[in-house]
């Protein structure tokens, strides 16, 4: 069934499509006709451009919108450096002196739940490269909270847009630019600069995010598979224009007073401004925050022989400059058929001159099934850059003897993967202090690979030719 039958129903309507220049207005006439920036705006409302890109930017490269609102966003006192609330302080350092570049295989069990963090303060930097002043890496993340941001709050991070991955409990967030319901086995984008608010209509969430420094997520390029596959344009959703009126006080302090928590260069600042930052009316562009159902994906894979690479599950991609080779990319392991012949089905051993971090959503995953700890949903593993991976023991020869027929693999199930071309340093919260890393994540899932060498052909004398 390509669509995922949520728990939690759906409550917002949303408009359709991928990169595609979309409007919306909240009030009939709020947007204006013709021109973007005219003298005095519909309905008295401020016209505010959103950019995503540089001017300059080629046209199918350009990303931004126009923002019809009731006060301008710059409108605020300065910024101050946030101090800790209750004693909870997000973990994003990312300097290269904080971070550990290791070539270990690295696998954590599920991150804690947390009672007393907001999204903000729930967001914990496990590993990452680059520099966000550069506009250059990413950020990979988890995310847990017991409790909805302040409704005179908002948040935006100026380093980048950020990937969330719900894995437990439902998100609701609202943004500029109307509202996005995001529940497990769902994900969204909230591009650099938007600023927004989650609240937990469910209660405490976890997940997982990533953040791209540089440029914006694509679809990948299909090639011979044609016009349609994968993730399909028509089923990202972006939200519809929603405001609030809240701009009745001039006291910082006072009932109508917001505070905006700005994250730059990984360091969170706030201020506080006398009316809500959720005041648009009517917006369009191409730059907006959307979600998608990974249910929706239209999984590709052999009807022949052989696993294919892995790149075939790609849900989004954030190019880097040499084609063909990703920042990031977002890649899923959904519910599948397998009918290769004569094939060993789940993913081979492999070393990888990119970085892959992945996470489960829920159920289990084909390629691990055996150790202490194991795959589970919440917890990650990373395999950094030409660090050796593959199946465990128990899950190989489960594969290698198994009777090859028709399978459905990963019902119930969502692995994912954040890939990257970077190699990728983890942070001292990661690798210590959350205390969830499987000290013997080797030894479990790999002590007990067998040798199934069959000796030297009579003939041979392993030197490459004949005795």
């Amino acid at each position: 069934m390509p669509v995922t039958n949520f728990d939690f129903k759906e409550k917002y309507r949303y408009q359709n499509g991928f990169d595609s220049y979309l409007e919306s207005e909240a009030v009939s006439g709020a947007l204006p006709i013709g021109h973007n920036s005219p003298q005095k705006p519909p309905l008295g409302l401020y016209a505010e451009k959103l950019s995503g890109t540089a001017f300059t930017a080629p046209r199918h490269e350009n990303k931004q919108s126009w923002l019809y609102r009731i006060l301008p966003s710059c409108s605020h006192p300065p910024f101050v450096q946030a101090t800790p609330r209750n004693g909870q302080e997000p973990v994003l350092e990312q300097s290269p002196a904080r971070l550990h570049y290791i070539p270990n295989q690295l696998r954590w069990d599920p991150f804690d739940h947390e009672s007393d963090t907001d999204f903000v303060s729930g967001l914990r930097l496990v590993a990452g490269a680059g520099d966000p002043t550069l506009k250059q890496g990413l950020g990979m993340y988890i995310y847990a909270a017991g409790k909805s941001m302040s409704a005179q709050s908002a948040f935006y991070s100026a380093d980048g847009d950020l990937l969330i991955v719900a894995q437990d409990g439902v998100l609701d967030i609202r943004t500029e630019f109307g509202w996005l319901l995001v529940r497990p086995l769902e994900i969204a984008v909230i591009p650099r600069g938007v600023r927004y608010q989650v609240l937990l209509p469910s209660g405490p969430v976890r997940g997982y995010a990533l953040e791209l420094y540089q440029g914006h997520f694509q679809l990948p390029e299909l090639g011979p598979i044609g016009s349609n596959g994968l993730a399909n344009v028509r089923d990202f959703q972006a939200p519809v224009a929603c405001f609030s009126e809240d701009h009745g006080s001039i006291a910082l302090d006072g009932p109508n007073s917001y505070t905006i928590t700005a994250k730059f260069n990984n360091t969170l600042f706030e201020t506080k401004q006398p009316h809500t930052p959720f005041d648009v009316v009517a917006w369009h562009g191409n730059y907006y925050p959307y979600k998608y159902d990974l249910g929706r994906f239209n999984t590709i894979g052999s009807i022949s022989f052989d696993h294919p690479d892995p790149s075939i599950f790609t849900v989004l991609s954030a190019p880097s400059d040499h084609a063909g080779t990703a920042i990031a990319d977002f890649v899923i392991f959904p519910p599948r058929w397998l009918v290769g012949e004569d094939t060993f089905r789940p993913p081979w051993y492999h070393r990888n001159t990119m970085s892959e971090f992945m996470g489960l959503i829920t159920g289990a995953y084909d390629a691990k099934k055996g150790g202490k700890g194991g795959f589970v949903p919440g917890g990650a593993s990373l395999h950094n850059v030409m660090s050796g991976h593959g199946p465990d023991a128990a899950s190989y020869e489960g594969a290698r003897n198994a009777e090859l027929k028709p399978q459905k693999v990963g019902d119930g199930s969502c692995a994912f993967m954040f890939e990257s071309c970077l190699m990728v340093g983890v942070t001292d919260w990661g690798l210590e202090t959350c205390h969830k890393v499987q000290e013997d994540y080797n030894e479990h899932s790999w002590g007990g690979v067998k040798v199934h060498w069959k000796g030297m052909p009579k003939g041979e004398n392993g030197q490459g030719h004949l005795l």
